[in-house]
């Protein structure tokens, strides 16, 4: 592996998206996660996608103390789910709140259209309700879907709880609409492309205390391991870039962004306190 940056000693990073469940970390994954520690990545949300990763996600949280659960559906897939879903995510909320700290991640994507646009938006409004009878933060994906994501979002606007608008993708101006919602924007490697002229302007003209950062692995791996596996360490790479697009350390960037992390998600001590004993990882799911 090449050399990554490094963090002083007193900071450390939060990945807030990221995949851990998926096939690509199978055979590594605690190499993985000790990479991310040695990094100073003190803490990763491993994100549902649908039923089966959203419960691999909590048990995942269960074996590892750095590492917390969010649970949603995804737009790919609210196509074809049961009926009773819904419920069944709210009791899998109630029954291990410990260990989920968001909802997410759900909202619309017209690039691919696995599913009618109709019934994404339907599904988004459905989980937007749920989350907040949950009181969990949201976490969003928008692809291609601008501006039908931020009208479903002031729909149902305020969020006491927040959100954030993962893998951001648009220009400042949209930014600047996702946060008067009270969100986060989060920033992934792509920021570290070279033609990635917009989100460099975001990064550079972004609030950092509207900022976090993100993985979002397997996918989306920054410079100079692109189109390989991502994963939580290489989030030193996409905070360096920031930082260097902002004229700042990567130490202020590690500080506010996991400040911000820390407060969105109710993260609490120093991201490793005492876990739930005697949970084991079943085999994963590969998700749909």
């Amino acid at each position: 592996m090449k050399q990554l940056p490094t963090l002083s000693p007193a900071r450390f990073l939060v990945d807030s998206h990221c995949h851990l469940d998926m096939e690509a970390y199978h055979g590594d994954l605690e190499a993985v996660l000790e990479r991310a520690f040695q990094g100073h990545i003190r803490a990763v949300i491993s994100v549902g996608i649908d039923e089966g990763s959203s419960r691999q996600a909590i048990l995942l949280a269960r074996k590892h103390p750095m590492v917390f659960a969010a649970i949603g559906i995804h737009p790919h897939a609210v196509g074809d789910i049961h009926p009773t879903i819904l419920d069944i995510f709210s009791r899998l909320a109630v029954e291990n709140r410990r260990h989920i700290v968001a909802y997410g991640e759900i909202g619309l994507d017209y690039a691919r259209k696995y599913a009618p646009p109709e019934v994404q938006r339907q599904f988004f409004r459905a989980q937007l309700a749920l989350a907040k009878n949950l009181q969990l933060p949201v976490i969003v994906h928008d692809r291609e879907a601008h501006e039908d994501t931020m009208r479903i979002l002031r729909e149902f606007a305020p969020y006491p709880q927040g959100g954030v608008m993962h893998c951001f993708s648009g220009d400042i101006a949209l930014a600047e609409q996702v946060i008067s919602l009270g969100f986060f924007v989060s920033l992934p490697g792509v920021v570290t492309f070279k033609n990635a002229g917009e989100l460099h302007s975001v990064a550079k003209l972004l609030p950092l205390t509207a900022m976090i950062v993100e993985t979002d692995g397997p996918f989306l791996a920054p410079v100079p391991y692109r189109g390989q596996r991502n994963e939580p360490a290489f989030l030193l790479y996409t905070s360096q870039k920031i930082a260097e697009l902002r004229g700042i350390s990567i130490d202020e960037v590690a500080q506010q962004t996991s400040e911000n992390a820390r407060v969105l998600f109710q993260l609490t001590g120093d991201f490793l306190g005492d876990k739930e004993e005697g949970a084991d990882v079943c085999d994963h799911q590969k998700p749909a």
